[in-house]
């Protein structure tokens, strides 16, 4: 077969077995990220033997080398045996910066074509996904240091900016910002740079349109009432 040929083999020992010391301080600048993120963490040993995130993204790495040497097959099976073992599924022709962490990860989904910048948050449930109706770019692409809370679905071939907030359940269909918050279903910015955005719907303090038509009736009769006792009293003069 074609993936066997000596050549390739010849780059996949020099993938495994290469000893330098890239490979170390890569592993330890992702274990590191894990430490800082995650106050649970107690050691990097019980990050590297037991999360669940760390394995998927280390097995991402490994399966995108594959991937982008032509080795597709075998992209797949790393990537499809990862899902199993974690319950997160990284496709591995995504592109994903320095970083990543992936906090609790079950039902993470991270299409063919997104881009993850660095040091990038993902929890559990999040999709990085399309909507059907794109080809070529079909995922979204994700700026440094974005956070992406629980359960939220980024979808379409946009970009979230550097330093955006999408907040857990929310629905992302559009560009997001840099330093920008979104919430909501759909997801709309609320906040920009730390201050709040105008548009947003307080739906706490909203004004109640029949509460203010009622008071506006009341100030109109208490008018009429004093114009009416102000012509009884006239009359009574006259009289």
């Amino acid at each position: 077969m074609r993936i066997f040929a000596p050549e390739r083999l010849c780059a996949l020992g020099a993938f495994c077995f290469l000893g330098d010391d890239r490979l170390f301080s890569k592993l330890k600048a992702e274990l590191d990220a894990v430490m800082e993120r995650d106050p649970a963490a107690r050691s990097r040993a019980e990050v590297y033997f037991l999360y669940a995130g760390f394995k998927a993204v280390r097995a991402y790495r490994r399966a995108n080398w594959f991937y982008r040497h032509d080795m597709k097959f075998i992209a797949r099976m790393i990537s499809q045996r990862a899902r199993r073992r974690t319950g997160i599924e990284i496709h591995p022709g995504a592109t994903i910066g320095k970083n990543l962490f992936i906090d609790h990860g079950m039902g993470v989904v991270i299409g063919e074509t997104t881009v993850i910048g660095d040091n990038c948050t993902l929890y559990q449930g999040v999709t990085l996904g399309g909507t059907g109706k794109d080809h070529g770019k079909r995922h979204p692409t994700l700026g440094d240091n974005v956070l992406v809370g629980a359960g939220a679905k980024v979808l379409g071939p946009f970009r979230v900016g550097d330093n955006a907030r999408v907040a857990a359940g929310a629905v992302v269909l559009n560009a997001v910002p840099d330093d920008a918050t979104a919430v909501g279903v759909p997801a709309r910015v609320v906040r920009v740079g730390g201050k709040p955005v105008n548009s947003a719907l307080d739906q706490i303090h909203v004004v109640d349109p029949i509460a203010q038509e009622m008071c506006r009736l009341r100030v109109e009769l208490m008018h009429m009432r004093a114009a009416l006792e102000e012509k009884k009293t006239e009359e009574t003069e006259e009289l």
